[in-house]
């Protein structure tokens, strides 16, 4: 272990990177848990993947805009399917995720089958590179998530009803699956959700942040000083940051539950 390996030059893009992806995934991780959805996010990260993935096997610039475009294509086209499948079929709609989800994995790996780099590829997909993120990737985060936050506070997002939520929730995630990876994405918006369940609505926020950014953090110091992948190492202290504040949580804290409430609203 060498305490040299902290270096910011290293570290603190991935740092920013993870504070920004954050800023959408804390409020939208809330939204998810409150509707039941819980693996959506699962689902259109892997959608966006597949379309840089599609975008890669006919030979577009690797990051480039046409990749992204197809990324968000793809993400907009599965949040507009969601939509609709909500629509038709509210109780079906946790499974008929999963099955997207599955669906597009196996699309990935079909066109990923005679791609000598394939095997990285995928790896890149799960979890990321937090690591190797550049300026010019988080410029194009930052702005996509101040847009994000200002049509959400707003209240554009609602406006727009059962779409606005997909739709917000395809272009968050398009943004940053492919900086930190499925997993990170998924860890990102369910675990400071999840941790903070019990808590009313300012708070559940304040507190879902504070929880992101220790685990992000301590994830990357660990990472660094342990020689281990920074995106399996971040999961992990992010659940742990996550059982922590539970642990410290006073119990006067809790909101009421809402009688009557159903998870599809």
């Amino acid at each position: 272990m060498s305490w040299s390996a902290l270096d910011w030059t290293i570290l603190g893009p991935g740092l920013i990177a993870g504070l920004l992806v954050l800023t959408t995934h804390v409020p939208l991780g809330t939204q998810v848990l409150d509707r039941g959805i819980v693996f959506i996010d699962l689902a259109i990260a892997q959608i966006a993947g597949l379309g840089v993935i599609a975008a890669d096997a006919m030979g577009l610039p690797d990051g480039g805009m046409a990749v992204q475009a197809a990324a968000v294509t793809a993400a907009l086209l599965g949040a507009l399917l969601l939509t609709w499948t909500e629509r038709r079929a509210p109780q079906q709609q946790e499974a008929l995720i999963g099955v997207l989800f599955i669906l597009a994995a196996c699309a990935g790996i079909l066109l990923l089958a005679g791609n000598p780099h394939g095997g990285e590829h995928l790896k890149d997909l799960l979890v990321g590179q937090i690591l190797w993120v550049h300026q010019e990737q988080l410029v194009w985060l930052a702005a996509v998530s101040a847009l994000l936050c200002a049509a959400m506070a707003l209240g554009w997002v609602k406006r727009l009803g059962r779409f606005g939520f997909y739709g917000a929730f395809a272009v968050a995630v398009t943004a940053s699956v492919q900086l930190v990876g499925v997993y990170l994405v998924f860890s990102s918006l369910i675990i400071p959700a999840l941790a903070t369940r019990a808590l009313a609505s300012r708070q559940r926020v304040i507190v879902g942040y504070a929880i992101g950014a220790a685990g992000y953090a301590l994830g990357l110091a660990l990472s660094a000083l342990l020689d281990l992948p920074s995106g399996a190492v971040i999961v992990w202290t992010l659940a742990t940051c996550a059982l922590a504040s539970v642990a410290l949580m006073p119990k006067s804290t809790e909101a009421p539950r809402i009688a009557g409430h159903t998870p599809h609203g």
